[in-house]
């Protein structure tokens, strides 16, 4: 067993409350994430609008709030005109992100009447294109959707059968626009004008609007930190956020570097603000920008697709990793190093819902699942909500091939209103318990509520439709709350919630 970890949990020390946008997830017109996915009218469970209601239970059951829509590599070349009016009225177009067809049967209004079925926490958060468009299609977008009525594009949509404005106050000034990658792809100085632009233009329409500017695609760019610096100093006054993606996956076999990822999202997120408020500070201004983390998870994009794909299908089944219990102690750290910056992250989201790199699969026709890393996101939304307290821990290391000496413990906690805490976090060390302590000072708990974890002696076990339920959260006994401070045994390679009242 390893030497123990620590850390000291204080009232007066906190880092900020927790947006309900950090719950967030996302769905593009990519694979099987919409159709067949949240969207499959033939399917036995389909409701009068198509939607699959034994997928909107898990949707709910997963907790999210804000999803990001539509796109996304796909919203450089869409055009939202395609996407509403009458299903068998849109035209069907080439995709060139992902060299699919769109058949565009799901569109606008299918996406908020989805958002209304998963609740009223659901949240839209809207992607205009400036990849192959510009700033009068975002006013135009904006118009339909939300302006109430007596212009020509808000009476389109009232013909079209959503009498009700959407109401859309989050939207992102296009995406990923410093990948090469990307249809429309600029440098910053031009994407930068464009943004800026953009935003003054649909600030015209409503001031009070919620607007995400582009950053980097990676801490990896070569343009990184720089692009965001020169974006920010066309867009600083006219937008709210500023975007961060990254994906990750084991590679060469080094799982000690994987189960540490988390290393890199703190130090992206870290320089991220620090380029920020670099801005801030030559432009003398008071207001601070805070972070959409819009695109996150583990993504295997160097491991080969097992399903046979030909160009410009519809909904083919790309991206559909499969989770294990690695994988869901690696998200969950993930969502620990987001906790652990809610001051400044306020929003972001879980890339993707349904099939594509998601929590959540199905088969057409067939059952819905819930993988891995579906259960570290929902304990979290359901119990990460409240004020987190800052977390400093005293932590055994072990050495990694990416990251260097490497914490064992990756943790934090959140209070909730009434009072109770909780703690998760991951041990990273693939062969020893890890013994922590936690001195809780202040705090007025008495007892442990429950201590559950996701951990197996099969590291590589998933959830498949075969065996649904393989892995699952498990109670974990033994954990103690005495004068003050909890002590805890967290298994190997293990997520772990721990709930105090």
């Amino acid at each position: 067993m390893h030497d123990k970890a620590s850390f000291t949990l204080d009232p007066a020390f906190t880092v900020g409350d927790v947006n309900p946008r950090l719950f967030g997830s996302f769905v593009e017109h990519l694979g099987r994430c919409v159709y067949t996915g949240i969207f499959e009218p033939d399917h036995p469970t389909a409701d009068e609008e198509g939607l699959r209601q034994d997928v909107l239970d898990l949707v709910r059951e997963l907790g999210v709030t804000t999803i990001r829509y539509p796109g996304g590599n796909f919203v450089s070349g869409y055009k939202w005109e395609d996407s509403v009016g009458p299903a068998e009225d849109r035209p069907r177009r080439l995709d060139l992100a992902w060299r699919s067809t769109e058949s565009n049967r799901f569109g606008l209004s299918e996406y908020i009447a989805f958002l209304r079925k998963v609740g009223p926490q659901a949240e839209p958060m809207m992607a205009v294109n400036l990849g192959t468009r510009g700033v009068a299609e975002a006013l135009e977008l904006q118009e339909y959707a939300n302006h109430p009525a007596g212009t020509a594009l808000s009476d389109l949509r009232v013909t079209h059968g959503d009498k009700a404005p959407f109401g859309i106050r989050l939207w992102c000034l296009g995406n990923e626009m410093d990948g090469p990658w990307q249809t429309g792809h600029k440098t910053a100085e031009e994407y930068g004008r464009l943004a800026a632009e953009t935003a003054r233009a649909m600030r015209q329409i409503e001031p009070d609007l919620e607007l995400v500017a582009c950053g980097s695609s990676g801490q990896g760019m070569e343009t990184f930190a720089a692009w965001e610096a020169t974006v920010l100093q066309e867009t600083y006054d006219l937008v709210d956020h500023i975007s961060l993606h990254a994906y990750y996956e084991e590679t060469d076999g080094d799982r000690d570097s994987f189960l540490a990822s988390a290393v890199d999202t703190e130090s992206f997120i870290e320089n991220v603000v620090a380029t920020c408020d670099h801005v801030g500070a030559r432009l003398k201004s008071k207001k601070k920008i805070n972070l959409s983390f819009d695109e996150w998870n583990v993504w295997y994009q160097s491991r080969p697709n097992p399903h046979p794909v030909e160009d410009w299908q519809e909904a083919p089944r790309i991206l559909e990793d499969v989770y294990s219990v690695t994988d869901a102690v690696v998200f969950g750290s993930l969502l620990i190093a987001l906790l652990r910056h809610a001051d400044r992250v306020t929003v972001a989201c879980l890339a993707q819902l349904v099939n594509v790199i998601a929590p959540i699969m199905t088969e057409p026709g067939g059952p819905a699942w819930r993988q891995t890393t579906f259960f570290p996101f929902a304990q979290a939304s359901k119990y990460g909500r409240g004020q987190v307290l800052d977390v400093r821990v005293d932590s055994p290391t072990y050495e990694t091939r990416k990251y260097g000496e490497t914490d064992l413990l990756h943790a934090t906690a959140v209070r909730a209103e009434d009072g109770s805490v909780t703690v998760f976090a991951v041990n990273r060390g693939q062969s020893e318990p890890l013994p922590l302590e936690v001195v809780l000072n202040g705090l007025g708990l008495t007892k442990v509520i429950e201590h559950s974890a996701i951990a197996d002696a099969d590291p590589d076990a998933v959830n498949t439709a075969a065996d649904q339920e393989r892995v699952t959260p498990h109670r974990v006994e033994g954990t103690g709350l005495q004068d003050d401070t909890l002590t805890a045994v967290l298994e190997p390679l293990s997520w772990n919630v721990i709930r105090l009242g």
